[in-house]
């Protein structure tokens, strides 16, 4: 397997001296699912953010951030070349990130806008080979029926199907997904989910996303990398993330992680108790 995303000595300090990463150092492979998790404050937001050049660290540390192979930033500096390399990468963000008042389909087809004349972009002009494209896309996650809406007019679920079926348009080799399912409702967190999961394993794109909920990493993530105070406390596979080993890892914090609901698990396991045959039931109570 090839790298994809590759991460050495990064650092980052805000105003006051609080260490938001402290020397991260990480290799994620081509084709890879990876969840981040951690308490609030642990710096998984922060860190997804340098992977995509949104952020640049440290300067005085040396740090270095590459996705296949081109350089994101160096020695606390974005590389010239950024646009060039963030055409490839798909953020999703934990709030949608789209423009409310236009169109669904326009939204979408905003990843391509790096790869179109600016007179073009201007004009919001898409030819019908891209409208194509984007009506794939929207098809692929369910909503293409939405396609003229107004984006405002959306459910949080279907905002955030449309923000990664813009990454999709993007052509992104790798998608950095920010806690793409903090503000969603149990079945709309399953869809984003599965999507994610789908475009991973079906377009072989490397996947990173951030989660507060470790039930939902160990389902859809093989391997995991956790957070603690921005030092990597634990990068292997998750399902050797037992509540034994969190409390190990993370202290007092561990019951923050634990205490937070897989709602994507309770809502299979009412579906389940709802399919199962009631006649045992009424046997039971019979006898």
């Amino acid at each position: 397997m090839t790298t994809a995303i590759s991460i050495t000595a990064l650092n980052k300090s805000f105003l006051g001296g609080r260490k938001a990463l402290q020397d991260i150092h990480l290799e994620i492979e081509t084709g890879e699912m990876v969840a981040l998790i951690g308490a609030s404050g642990s710096g998984k937001s922060t860190l997804l953010r340098h992977m995509a050049g949104l952020m640049a660290g440290d300067g005085s540390a040396q740090g270095l951030v590459r996705i296949h192979g081109q350089t994101v930033q160096k020695n606390g500096k974005i590389a010239a070349d950024i646009r060039q390399t963030r055409a490839g990468v798909g953020f999703v963000f934990q709030q949608f990130n789209l423009v409310d008042r236009l169109p669904v389909i326009v939204n979408v087809l905003a990843g391509t806008l790096h790869k179109m004349p600016l007179w073009r972009s201007l004009l919001r002009w898409f030819t019908p080979t891209e409208l194509a494209s984007g009506m794939e896309a929207l098809k692929r996650v369910g909503i293409a029926e939405c396609c003229a809406q107004r984006a405002g007019t959306l459910s949080g679920g279907q905002q955030q199907r449309a923000a990664i079926a813009r990454a999709m348009v993007q052509g992104a080799k790798v998608i950095l997904a920010d806690e793409p399912i903090a503000s969603l409702d149990p079945e709309s967190s399953r869809k984003v989910m599965d999507i994610l999961a789908r475009v991973n394993q079906e377009d072989k794109c490397t996947v990173v996303v951030s989660l507060h909920q470790v039930n939902v990493a160990m389902k859809y993530c093989p391997r995991t990398v956790a957070l603690r105070h921005g030092q990597i406390v634990f990068d292997g596979p998750s399902s050797s993330l037992t509540p034994a080993l969190l409390r190990e890892l993370y202290g007092a914090d561990a019951d923050e992680i634990l205490a937070l609901p897989d709602h994507i698990s309770a809502l299979q396991d009412k579906r389940e108790r709802a399919s199962s045959p009631a006649w045992p039931v009424v046997a039971a109570r019979a006898a």
